[in-house]
C-alpha cells in the first residue's frame, strides 16, 4: 500500500502523507473485548521511518473525534484540513461516526481522487492484522514473519525488574512493554538488536506464573547468549523467530532453573540447524 502511496504521488508531483489513530477505535468503544496491539505508537514509528513517507500524521481517537459525520470527515478533515489530493484506502474502509462513510461516499467528492487497495493475500489468505493476530496466537512465528514480509518484533526501553533471572544464573534484560497486552505468550527463540551487533537469546513474554499470580501484568524478559553487562536505558528490537513453548508454574525455583537450563539448549540448537 505505501509503495503504491509512494507511486502515485510521483506521478502527480504530491508528498505523501499516513493519517493513523492513536489509540485503536476500539479501544475507546469497547476496551475489554479490543484487539491485542501488534505494534505500540513509539513501534509503528519507527517500522514506518524507513518507508518514504513525508508526513505521519496521529489522530488522537477520543470520544469527541468518533463522533465526526461521515461527510464533515470527508469534506472539513481530508479536503480542508489535510488538503488531500489522491486518497488510497483498503478496500473494506469504513469511517464518520457509526462507521457511515464508506468508499463510495469518498469517491464522490470532488476535492481529491479515491483508490482502493484491492485485498492482498498470500497462498490463498487474506493478510490482515486479524491473520497475523491469530498466527501470533497459534505460535505459528514462521507463518506470521511470512504475512509480515519480516520476523515479528516488540521493541523498548530496558528497565529495572526484581533481579530473580540473574540470582538463577541466567541475567535478563527487563523490556518495557506499551502494548495494550501481547499477541501471544510462552517463551521463545529469539534475536536482540539495538546493541553493537545482533544477539540470540531466549525471551519469556508473560506472567510467570511460577513468581507470580495469574493475573500479573505480562513482562517481557530477554536472555542473551554470551552477554554480560548492564545495559538499563537501552532501546532494543527483539525478534521472535520460534515459540519453545506455552509458560509453565514449576514447584519451585529448582525446578524452573531446570527449564530455563533447557530452554537455552533448544535456542541454540534451533539456531545451529539453521547456521544463523
Amino acid at each position: 500500500m505505501l509503495a503504491e502511496l509512494r507511486g502515485a504521488a510521483a506521478l502527480r508531483g504530491l508528498q505523501t502523507a499516513l493519517l493513523t489513530f492513536e489509540p485503536h477505535p476500539r479501544e475507546l468503544f469497547t476496551p475489554r473485548s479490543a484487539p491485542t496491539r501488534l505494534t505500540s505508537l513509539r513501534e509503528k514509528i519507527e517500522l514506518l521511518s524507513g518507508e518514504g513517507i513525508d508526513h505521519l500524521i496521529i489522530q488522537r481517537f477520543d470520544a469527541h473525534f468518533a463522533g465526526i459525520e461521515a461527510l464533515h470527515f470527508r469534506d472539513r478533515v481530508l479536503a480542508h484540513d489535510l488538503n488531500v489530493r489522491y486518497l488510497l484506502v483498503g478496500d473494506d474502509f469504513r469511517f464518520g461516526a457509526k462507521r457511515a462513510g464508506d468508499f463510495a461516499l469518498l469517491k464522490a467528492s470532488a476535492a481529491f481522487e479515491t483508490h482502493s487497495l484491492a485485498t492482498v493475500a498470500l497462498d490463498g489468505e487474506r493478510i490482515s492484522s486479524t491473520t497475523v493476530r491469530d498466527a501470533l496466537a497459534d505460535g505459528d512465528l514462521a507463518h506470521a514473519a511470512d504475512l509480515l514480509g519480516r520476523p515479528y518484533s516488540i521493541s523498548g526501553r530496558v528497565v529495572g525488574g526484581d533481579r530473580l533471572g540473574r540470582e538463577l544464573g541466567f541475567p535478563t534484560a527487563n523490556i518495557q512493554l506499551r502494548h495494550n497486552r501481547p499477541p501471544m505468550l510462552g517463551i521463545f527463540v529469539v534475536s536482540v538488536e539495538g546493541l553493537e551487533r545482533v544477539y540470540q537469546g531466549v525471551a519469556s513474554l508473560g506472567v510467570r506464573p511460577t513468581v507470580k499470580g495469574a493475573d500479573a501484568a505480562p513482562v517481557l524478559e530477554v536472555y542473551l547468549f554470551d552477554f554480560d553487562r548492564q545495559i538499563y536505558g537501552e532501546h532494543l528490537r527483539v525478534n521472535f523467530l520460534a515459540k519453545l513453548r506455552d509458560e509453565v508454574k514449576f514447584s519451585g525455583l529448582d525446578a524452573l532453573t531446570a527449564q530455563i537450563r533447557k530452554d537455552c539448549d533448544d535456542a541454540r540448537a534451533w539456531f545451529a540447524t539453521r547456521g544463523r
